[in-house]
């Protein structure tokens, strides 16, 4: 059971509220989620605080406060403090507190879902899913040793003995997004401590009880106290983590306009910054693939989730007659039950707010008034009625679209399929390479020839091929998440696999050069060391 000592917990008790706006008794009653510094679970001393509403139902869950700037400088210093006995750690030992801690994940994999979809609104099958791809990125940190072997030789110069190993950088930070709450915290801090960093975790503002609940798990995994710390808020705590100047690196997963600005305030403050930021997933069609395969990969990449994945294929690229296989997809997508995540059969629930619903439901609008023609509307789906209160959206899908279109060009981030359509391949690998994005695509295909064509010729970095093909092309965790162009700023630095270990280490280089003769002195030189004969 989730110790109490993470006081969001007690606001699952609540009675439901029907609106948003909360009584001043019903805010009260919603204890705040807790800052953990130098391990100890505390009250925030904060004035201001985020309500985080269940979007199924309204119901308060959870309270989120802006943690105060002394309470974000004591995290710090705690994480500053612990590093220096943390990197002394043995690598061994390190990872051994992550194979504890890679078993704790698995079997309380179900309670941690549970919390995504009170707070996230994710079905329970696709929290599970969430939960073990987080999983993975941990078990391939029980493979750190040998990713931590440097590089030696006593033969590369005259006299001299090199080696490099790779070291942790000191304090880091991660800022997470709110559609992966389990995922995307386990993508950094487990890889991050287990190369021997220390760090603070801010969880999404909207949904951070899962990510606390895993915060506690990798306490009781033997993770020292001190190594790994939580701070909450929104702006001003964000602004602090880019300012620090005890802070050395920052990993973000999340929006455009705050990724581009984490991006920029950090490295200029000279952190290292990897950020991932906004998608436009093309699926592109060829007439010769298995029709049925196709269109059940296209409902459950657009609508799973609700469509709030980086990686969903929210565009569709038709190639010739494959245009007529939409309104199978249309016919499919219809049939999806729109509840609440919980429930044995929802198949698609809520968005995550309030706000994100009246967005999406403009960008639709947009696209009507621009031309577009919307197959499948999902603004007005039923839902049961103790949802009548959530953030519903159905599946939608607008035909007709050309690059021009609102629609197009923003990412939706909800159960809305654009597509567009073109005569031939390379048309479709036109389209697809003048969009600003690049975080993934896919083309479902027969043929191996177009597969490859595809594969090398489009400029997206993250690219799923075949028959029945990759629909969500996320790489497991052993494999770098490798996003391009407007989609990732981070001056080639990448989460997860090798390069993500690469993120969170720097290279030591250590020459030795030895003299036998005790008694010899070296000569006075004033010109630039050369360590081999000319």
């Amino acid at each position: 059971m989730l110790n109490l000592r993470l006081a969001s917990t007690a606001s699952r008790y609540l009675p439901q509220v029907a609106t948003a706006a909360l009584s001043v008794s019903a805010q009260a009653s919603a204890q705040a989620s807790k800052l953990l510094i130098d391990g100890e679970w505390k009250e925030s001393a904060a004035t201001e605080h985020i309500d985080v509403f269940n979007p199924a139902t309204q119901e308060l869950v959870a309270r989120v406060p802006e943690t105060t700037n002394d309470e974000f400088e004591a995290a710090v210093a705690a994480a500053k403090a612990a590093f220096p006995a943390w990197k002394a750690t043995s690598v061994a030992n390190r990872v051994r507190v992550m194979l504890k801690y890679q078993a704790l994940i698995r079997e309380h994999q179900t309670e941690i879902a549970k919390l995504i979809v009170d707070e996230q609104g994710k079905t329970l099958v696709d929290a599970e899913g969430d939960v073990f791809r987080g999983l993975e990125a941990v078990e391939y940190c029980c493979t750190m040793v040998p990713h931590l072997f440097g590089e030696s030789s006593q033969s590369v110069a005259t006299n001299l003995d090199v080696v490099s190993w790779q070291e942790p950088l000191g304090v880091c930070a991660g800022i997470t997004p709110f559609n992966f709450p389990a995922m995307i915290p386990l993508w950094m801090f487990p890889m991050a401590i287990t190369a021997g960093n220390t760090f603070i975790l801010k969880p999404s503002e909207k949904d951070p009880t899962a990510s606390l609940r895993l915060v506690e798990l990798a306490e009781e995994a033997g993770v020292p106290k001190g190594v790994l710390n939580v701070v909450h808020g929104s702006v001003d705590t964000v602004n602090n983590i880019c300012d620090h100047p005890d802070i050395r690196a920052i990993s973000f997963v999340g929006s455009g306009p705050a990724g581009k600005h984490i991006f920029t305030r950090g490295s200029a403050n000279g952190k290292r910054v990897q950020s991932n930021l906004d998608a436009k997933n093309h699926g592109v069609i060829m007439p010769d693939a298995n029709r049925e395969s196709v269109v059940n990969a296209l409902v459950g990449s657009g609508f799973g989730a609700a469509g709030q994945r980086c990686m969903a294929l929210s565009t569709i690229v038709t190639v010739g007659e494959s245009a007529e296989w939409i309104n199978d997809v249309a016919e499919k997508a219809a049939k999806l039950t729109v509840s609440g995540g919980m429930e044995p059969d929802a198949d698609v629930g809520p968005v995550i707010s309030k706000q994100s619903l009246e967005r999406i439901h403009s960008i639709i609008e947009s696209a009507e008034k621009e031309g577009a023609t919307i197959l499948l509307d999902g603004r007005n789906v039923d839902v049961p009625a103790k949802y009548a209160e959530g953030n519903f959206v159905g599946p939608t899908i607008i035909t007709n679209v050309t690059p021009d279109m609102t629609c197009y060009k923003e990412e939706i981030f909800g159960p809305v399929v654009v597509v567009l359509s073109v005569d031939t391949l390379d048309e479709a690998i036109d389209l697809v390479n003048g969009n600003e994005f690049g975080n993934g695509t896919a083309i479902f295909t027969a043929s191996g020839a177009a597969a490859r064509k595809y594969a090398s010729e489009v400029e997206v970095t993250q690219v799923g091929i075949g028959n029945p093909g990759v629909p969500i092309p996320v790489p497991p965790a052993a494999f770098s998440f490798s996003g391009g162009k407007a989609s990732h700023w981070s001056g080639g630095r990448l989460f997860l696999g090798k390069e993500g270990i690469g993120f969170f280490t720097q290279t030591k280089t250590v020459m030795s050069s030895w003299n036998y003769d005790h008694e010899a002195v070296e000569e006075l030189r004033t010109s630039m060391p050369v360590h081999h004969k000319q």
